[in-house]
């Protein structure tokens, strides 16, 4: 039922605000408002998008658990729908998103409602150091009866 009341809302709450804005400033700034948003908003989300794929391959390398950085990439990824999405009510909900302190802020809410039991690594290596043993097959190679050795087989002609 929230959902429903939230899929109502916000296009009734868009529509009251371009209405309002629209009146205020006229049509043309409105337009160029929304578009701007639109081309900073994803410029913003790129970068905060990189940060948030690092910090998750460093949680993965390290072995730790990955469900703070996966969530801040999900909140990164729905400010980068919610930004190109026109309005000013979805802009404003997706610059928040983008700042760092608001999505903590809102991880540190969802930790008292989610539990993580733990993060258990994919079995095989478990430290970080690289393994010394390296498997592989090999062929006896001979050199030719007339002295000459051909092409190596890692090349053709």
């Amino acid at each position: 039922m929230w959902l429903f009341l939230l899929f109502l809302a916000v296009p009734l709450v868009e529509i009251a605000l371009f209405i309002q804005v629209g009146g205020a400033i006229g049509l043309f700034p409105t337009l160029v408002i929304v578009i701007a948003t639109a081309f900073l908003g994803t410029y913003l989300v790129r970068g905060q998008g990189a940060l948030a794929l690092g910090q998750l391959q460093s949680s993965f390398n390290e072995l730790r658990d990955p469900s703070e950085p996966l969530a801040h990439g999900a909140m990164i990824l729905f400010a980068g729908a919610l930004l190109l999405t026109p309005g000013f009510f979805t802009d404003a909900v997706g610059f928040a998103l983008l700042v760092p302190g608001i999505r903590t802020a809102i991880m540190g809410y969802l930790r008292t409602k989610v539990h993580v039991s733990g993060f258990q690594a994919a079995p095989g290596n478990r430290s970080n150091a690289p393994s010394e043993t390296i498997d592989g097959t090999y062929t006896e190679v001979t050199e030719s009866d007339d002295g000459q050795q051909g092409p190596s087989g890692w090349t053709r002609h």
